[in-house]
């Protein structure tokens, strides 16, 4: 029990030997278009692209949150396209930090950050982190998204896009890396994803070992037969 919550607690840790990919050296690449709308649909609702611009990230995940929606704003909006939001940094801020310095976690709609060394905090480039609203109606691409983990090198490319949902609200989509706030993420269209380089954490492993074990004593208790003490 002690062991899967120590490796639980270590789950996400950045390893200080990963090797990382050249392209995450080069922050996003963005091209303004002209793209008439389109229309696609997720769960029987219908929702209508604009295309903005084409985007291509390389990045170092740091957090994400995927979205169902069936739950709080994504059930009120009648979001389904929206699958998943994911976290990344690039250049100085993944080849140079120990990212292990800083706390990051998603919100519903917000990729967050902490530390409480004042150094660290000094040392970050807020505008080498981006929080991505990945959207596609694509079942191969929404399931390669669902496998990331913190600590994965990715890839996306796709079109920085607004896009609204019969019944539902219309969102927007930053177009600079250098804006924060409310409406400061990117909102992608995604054509191509790919794990280019998947963490291999040890932690994450021993945690499933642990987790494997601990419920296999926990059924070997109740299914074995009861042997009374003579």
């Amino acid at each position: 029990m002690l062991l899967l919550l120590i490796s639980f607690w270590h789950r996400n840790d950045f390893q200080a030997d990963t090797q990382l990919e050249v392209e995450l050296e080069n922050p996003p690449l963005q091209t303004k278009i002209s793209h008439a709308p389109f229309k696609v649909e997720v769960n029987a609702v219908n929702y209508q692209i604009q295309p903005l611009y084409d985007y291509a990230l390389y990045g170092l995940v740091v957090s994400y949150a995927h979205h169902d929606g069936n739950s709080m704003l994504h059930k009120l909006w009648n979001d389904h396209l929206n699958t998943t939001d994911v976290c990344v940094v690039w250049s100085n801020s993944a080849f140079d930090l120990d990212l292990n310095d800083y706390s990051f976690w998603n919100g519903q709609f917000t990729c967050n950050i902490k530390t409480s060394d004042s150094a660290a905090w000094a040392r970050f480039d807020m505008n080498q982190l981006s929080n991505n609203h990945l959207l596609s109606d694509d079942k191969v691409i929404r399931n390669k998204i669902k496998d990331i983990s913190v600590g994965d090198q990715i890839y996306i490319k796709g079109w920085l896009s607004e896009y609204a949902s019969e019944g539902g609200g219309k969102r927007g989509t930053s177009i600079t890396r250098e804006d924060t706030g409310n409406g400061a993420c990117e909102t992608i269209f995604v054509a191509e994803f790919d794990i280019l380089r998947a963490s291999q954490n040890p932690w994450r492993k021993l945690m499933y070992l642990s987790l494997i074990l601990f419920l296999g004593t926990i059924i070997y208790h109740f299914v074995s037969p009861y042997r009374p003490r003579t």
